[in-house]
């Protein structure tokens, strides 16, 4: 039964995913040539809302730095064009023990990576053995997130997933685990774990986080050398105006019909869409509400990118006010989501009552909810003697994000609700990257805001890469110690099937209801907006698009 569930939800994310004429071009994501007419040139430029923090996938955690990684760098599998579902990649087959302790890949032969190294078992080897042997500030949570999210540890933590990476022979590869983590293969689509040049990682000191004159935070390799096995090269970066990327022509698969792409950094969602009016660049994300029908009505192309993807109110209980959970449900109750929704977020957008989407899998009916009401909030801070009530309210400027396209707007809404039940509200606005990043994820930032804006989409179809990604161990982001709370879903991810996961993951979710860490508010639905003479994009549900199947057409 669970498994038709797992069907259902791909087949529902590939049909949504498919809206439009853009994926006429693209029945192959990455495989090989079968013959045809070859590249045709051109310039694909797309705009993002950001520029990449850097271009070091394994260190990152935000989505216009893994927007370029996907054009560069490959992992062992990938997904199907237009949905969750896992597809081949660098890696062709794969399997795993009945333990779950084991994950064995056979690996692509004649791949190379951008600088001639072979990709190999050794290659693998080399890249899981990096990661785990991080040490001091590489562990924290703002370098190598999902990392230490994911694999719970480092070498000489008793509580690291990775044991051991065994090159059998150059084509197949076996990682062992110290416990079972049911969607390991899935987790392997995250651009984070890419496949880098071992040589270039090396030679370029990619783990020297102390930083280059020009850049005193990341290496430079992670600034000027990143070196993977996809179908782009990196070009140059000029920092805020743009990254350039030239076609690898030696490419193993389906080598790019355009010659070069161009993601500009414009964080202005205005701007954006006049440069496409213009017919300055070919296409843009996170298309705000109020643009979405004029730039249909002028014969621009839109495509709607599922929902899977949560935008939550983080509330820190490293203050003293948000300890108390009677404040946290006065805040959740003061909330009015459906007026947020139409005031500032796209058509299509769901209300959450939970931190996950309902496509996944442990998504819970029957979770505790704050429905909107403003009596009760007001009763509620009176009971934890709160009348009073200042919050620290932080949310980032300059940047558009699939579960936030206008951060200001969301700011502004929830701000004149929580003020109407007699919350004072001090706004702390920051710059998206580094600072409020920073900020919301550092250890440097928890004593500087109350509660903030954040949100997440997801990196493929499991349980654990929302909650247990958000609260599988004790952090700065939400500032709270529930060891029950992190034995569970621990003992959740150690369950070897996504069968027995889904009712451990229901009641994981009513906990969390219960305990109210934050007030998940929306599902939102981003869009993507497209010059007419596009061809050949898909738009991914977790953003997993490679632009080698990108046309222009005169």
């Amino acid at each position: 039964m669970q498994r038709s569930i797992l069907r259902r939800a791909g087949a529902l994310l590939a049909s949504l995913a498919l809206v439009g004429g853009l994926a006429a071009c693209a029945e192959s994501q990455r495989e090989p040539d079968a013959g045809g007419e070859g590249p045709q040139g051109g310039t694909f430029v797309f705009a993002a809302s950001s520029d990449p923090v850097m271009l070091d996938p394994a260190m990152a955690s935000d989505g216009e730095t893994f927007r370029v990684a996907r054009q560069i760098f490959e992992g062992l599998v990938s997904t199907v064009p237009g949905t969750t579902e896992l597809a081949p990649l660098l890696a062709t087959e794969w399997s795993s023990s009945d333990d779950g302790l084991s994950h064995s890949f056979t690996l692509r032969e004649g791949v190379t990576f951008h600088d001639g190294t072979p990709f190999d078992a050794d290659a693998v080897c080399a890249n899981f053995e990096r990661w785990y042997n991080w040490t001091g500030i590489n562990q924290s949570d703002n370098i190598t997130y999902y990392y230490g999210k994911l694999f719970r540890g480092y070498k000489g933590d008793d509580t690291a997933l990775y044991e051991s990476c065994a090159a059998e022979s150059p084509t197949q590869v076996t990682i062992n685990l110290t416990s079972p983590f049911a969607a390991f293969v899935q987790a392997m689509t995250l651009p984070a774990f890419s496949m880098q040049s071992p040589t270039a990682l090396e030679q370029y000191n990619a783990d020297d986080t102390a930083g280059t004159e020009d850049d005193p935070r990341f290496s430079e390799y992670a600034t000027a050398h990143p070196t993977g096995t996809g179908p782009f090269r990196f070009g140059s970066w000029e920092r805020d105006q743009q990254v350039t990327l030239d076609r690898n022509d030696e490419y193993w698969g389906e080598k790019a019909i355009i010659s070069q792409a161009i993601i500009r950094t414009i964080s202005d969602p205005t701007a954006r869409t006049q440069e496409l009016q213009q017919g300055s660049i070919d296409g843009y994300d996170l298309v705000a509400p109020a643009d979405l029908q004029p730039l249909q009505d002028a014969g621009f192309q839109i495509q709607n990118r599922p929902a899977f993807n949560i935008l939550y109110l983080a509330l820190n209980q490293n203050t003293p006010e948000m300890k108390d959970v009677r404040v946290r449900r006065a805040i959740a109750h003061a909330i009015d989501k459906d007026a947020l929704i139409s005031q500032t977020l796209p058509e299509g957008t769901l209300p959450a009552t939970q931190f996950m989407p309902d496509m996944v899998n442990g998504y819970a009916e029957d979770v505790t909810t704050y429905d909107y009401d403003p009596d009760r909030a007001r009763a509620l801070l009176a009971e934890a003697g709160q009348e009073d009530l200042t919050i620290r309210l932080a949310y980032p400027t300059g940047v558009s994000r699939p579960y936030m396209p206008t951060p200001e707007d969301t700011f502004v809404a929830i701000q004149s609700q929580l003020e109407a039940v007699g919350i004072t509200i001090e706004p702390v606005a920051a710059q998206w990257s580094p600072d409020y990043l920073d900020m919301v994820q550092g250890e440097a930032g928890q004593g500087a805001r109350d509660a903030h804006f954040l949100g997440w989409t997801g990196d493929y179809n499991d349980p654990d890469n929302f909650v247990g990604t958000f609260f599988g161990q004790q952090g700065y982001e939400f500032g709270f110690d529930n060891p029950e709370l992190f034995d569970a879903l621990r003992e959740a991810r150690g369950l070897p099937t996504a069968e027995e996961q889904i009712p451990a993951y229901q009641e994981i979710n009513r906990t969390i209801a219960e305990f109210v860490p934050g007030v998940p508010l929306a599902h939102p639905a981003p869009s993507l907006a497209f010059s007419e003479n596009v061809e050949g994009y898909v738009a991914s549900p977790v953003q997993d698009e490679v632009w080698n199947t990108v046309s222009i057409t005169e």
